[in-house]
């Protein structure tokens, strides 16, 4: 749906991270990395683990994102890469809706680690799970050929600082996404 948006000039960006395959009408541009974390109630056998193995988690029900939504394929293939076939019970595309069923004691959580508040989540434990999954890119992403105003300029480069205008008009004269990879190989992103 976002792709179709942008792609019709409904929307001005596309802001995604999984499926971007569905892409291919949009010029789109690196813009930060994640990582995920683990989820669980101060009083599951987890919460007392100083490191977790993808063993571990594979024990207990899981929670976690859609998939093809929000990195849930880094997640698919470090279980398909242990052999081992998770057991995913819930799926959400809403992080709160996913600590809601944690909270219920419904299953571990497995989410993005920028979407946990130390404040409003102070009643769960969050165990970084870095080494489990490889991160995961959001992108942004907008029409070819758009003609951007200065305020898309501007959002774009609010958003992701590395993206100034004269990189997004280079990116913009590149034939396809593929090639605006290439030019942004070996540039280090933040993580989020």
């Amino acid at each position: 749906q976002i792709s179709d948006l942008a792609a019709k000039g409904e929307a001005d960006f596309a802001i995604a991270t999984e499926a971007l395959h569905l892409y291919n009408d949009l010029v789109m541009l690196p813009c930060y990395h994640w990582n995920r974390s683990i989820i669980v109630n101060r009083d599951h056998p987890l919460s007392k683990k100083t490191s977790i193995t993808i063993e571990d988690l594979a024990e207990y029900n899981l929670v976690t994102y859609v998939f093809g939504f929000t990195g849930r394929s880094s997640l698919d293939q470090a279980f398909s890469s242990a052999g081992i076939d998770p057991k995913i019970v819930f799926t959400a595309t809403d992080a709160d809706v996913i600590k809601t069923y944690v909270r219920l004691g419904v299953g571990v959580g497995v989410i993005a680690s920028m979407a946990i508040d130390d404040k409003l989540d102070s009643d769960l434990v969050k165990i970084d799970a870095s080494h489990l999954f490889e991160y995961s890119t959001t992108k942004i992403g907008f029409r070819k050929g758009s003609f951007l105003r200065s305020y898309m300029y501007e959002f774009i480069e609010r958003f992701a600082p590395h993206l100034t205008k004269s990189v997004v008009e280079k990116a913009m004269m590149l034939k396809n996404n593929d090639e605006v990879e290439k030019m942004f190989k070996g540039l280090t992103l933040p993580v989020k």
